[in-house]
């Protein structure tokens, strides 16, 4: 069974309690809840919250919710805690501030999993430019043989050593993973790792005590909500999907093409809204 689990957090920092705001009609929590709940069904996702009123959010739109610690440093604490109580064998994680997140990603990331079984851990990247390679908040992965992810970077990567600069061509990571339980269960436990301390990327943690990560090659990055800029581009294209003819629920395939600047924050995310 897969089981797909939204770490959310009140507090966030760039754009205060962005996941309550609802200019759309409906909490920013319910649009991700919603959405995830179009790859597996309603009854595979749940919401695990710091904050009694995302519960309240959560359960409002029609998933399971958990009221979690409120000290888990990152959301891979936070999901960990509510897989312990679920038998599902492959756990997916969504950010709780990915409203436009593309159900067939979901199902992708959990099926690429599934299909490597050297794979603790899997992830999607969408593949990258030469100003990608310049952005240190554009994360790189480098692919190895079957979809093996050999290292994630903030810097340029892999390196074009004819040319003395970053290869023109590169893949970019995208946030989403899919965990066996045991393994994200362990996972969470482990110290932060020297390469994680120095990148600031929770996955090198992972890489570091020799779990594979599994990476598919996706076309298209959907865009987060980090600041307000973001919610109000998406308050545009919400505004323009329901004013299309035959308009209904959102639907994944109307959010395939994102802006670069879209694009570049869904490259950055890390485990949980901040």
């Amino acid at each position: 069974m897969t089981c797909v689990l939204i770490p959310a957090r009140r507090a966030s920092t760039r754009l205060p309690e962005k996941l309550l705001l609802r200019e759309s009609g409906q909490p920013l929590l319910a649009h991700t809840c919603r959405q995830a709940a179009l790859a597996y069904g309603p009854a595979a996702v749940a919401v695990c919250a710091d904050d009694a009123s995302l519960v309240a959010i959560a359960r409002a739109a029609g998933v399971q919710a958990y009221l979690t610690d409120a000290g888990h440093p990152s959301g891979t604490e936070r999901i960990a805690e509510v897989a312990r109580g679920l038998d599902c064998e492959i756990i997916v994680n969504v950010q709780g501030d990915e409203p436009e997140i593309d159900p067939a990603h979901i199902r992708l990331v959990a099926e690429t999993l599934v299909a490597r079984p050297w794979a603790g851990m899997a992830t999607l990247c969408v593949a990258g430019s030469s100003a990608d390679q310049l952005n240190p908040n554009a994360v790189k992965v480098v692919l190895g043989h079957q979809d093996r992810a050999l290292y994630f970077t903030r810097g340029g990567a892999p390196w074009d050593r004819e040319r003395g600069a970053p290869a023109t061509l590169c893949h970019r990571h995208l946030g989403i993973y899919a965990y066996r339980r045991a393994v994200l269960l362990g996972y969470a436990a482990l110290p932060e790792s020297p390469l994680e301390a120095l990148e600031k990327l929770e996955q090198l943690r992972a890489l570091q005590a020799g779990i594979g990560i599994a990476c598919a090659v996706v076309g298209h990055a959907t865009p987060g909500i980090d600041v307000r800029a973001d919610y109000d581009a998406f308050l545009a294209r919400e505004g323009a999907r329901r004013a299309a003819p035959g308009a209904g629920a959102p639907s994944a395939s109307a959010t395939g093409t994102s802006s670069s600047s879209a694009s570049q924050t869904a490259s950055s995310r890390t485990t949980e809204a901040l």
